[in-house]
């Protein structure tokens, strides 16, 4: 593990490579898997108040599975999730024309109408964050279905953390991510050291 500050950092995110190819998954983890998007406690709120200016981007079975369910439900470990469809799919998924998935808040926030982007999970994907006493730990997902975004970085040569830098800035604030920056040159630079 590394760690930055108060985050415990799996070695994956510093070394293997990822960029999302949503032209070739569709957008499949947001349809697949045990439960919906993990969500935080705090970002129950920031979803209901914006629930109104959300509706209009989602599907009618979806605003009817939220009318009778809600938003949200607990996994099986008790931590709060994204509800889903029968079908697995999130409640917020809409597809477009070429059958990719689409998120309705990330729509909604694109059309400028919401200032919330979408849940932090889903953001930090194929990162998975968790509070641990003072600790945040952040570990690499690794799943089948992102086999063409592992190699689509390998062959542009983007780390996860660089991918992900919008989202992790997001969550941690720029001083965290210079300094996350700083500690990737430095290891990348003990890898090549001719010592080791």
């Amino acid at each position: 593990m590394i760690i930055v500050e108060d985050v415990l950092l799996s070695e994956n995110i510093l070394e293997r490579k990822f960029a999302c190819q949503l032209d070739k998954c569709k957008g499949a983890c947001c349809i697949e898997g045990d439960a919906g998007a993990p969500l935080l406690h705090s970002e129950l709120a920031e979803i209901q108040t914006r629930m109104e200016a959300i509706e209009p981007f989602m599907t009618d079975e979806a605003k009817l599975q939220v009318q009778e369910k809600g938003f949200y439900t607990r996994d099986p470990d008790g931590d709060l999730v994204t509800e889903c469809m029968d079908d697995g799919a999130c409640v917020f998924v809409r597809y477009n024309e070429m059958g990719h998935t689409q998120c309705a808040i990330e729509q909604a926030f694109a059309a400028k109408v919401i200032d919330y982007k979408k849940p932090i999970s889903c953001h930090l994907y194929p990162i998975r964050a968790k509070k641990y006493g003072a600790y945040i730990a952040m570990n690499y997902h690794d799943w089948e279905i992102c086999g063409d975004a592992c190699k689509a970085g390998s062959d542009m040569n983007i780390p996860v953390y660089a991918f992900l830098k919008e989202a992790l800035t997001r969550k941690m604030g720029e001083k965290w991510y210079s300094a996350l920056e700083e500690v990737a040159a430095a290891w990348e630079a003990e890898k090549k050291s001719p010592n080791k």
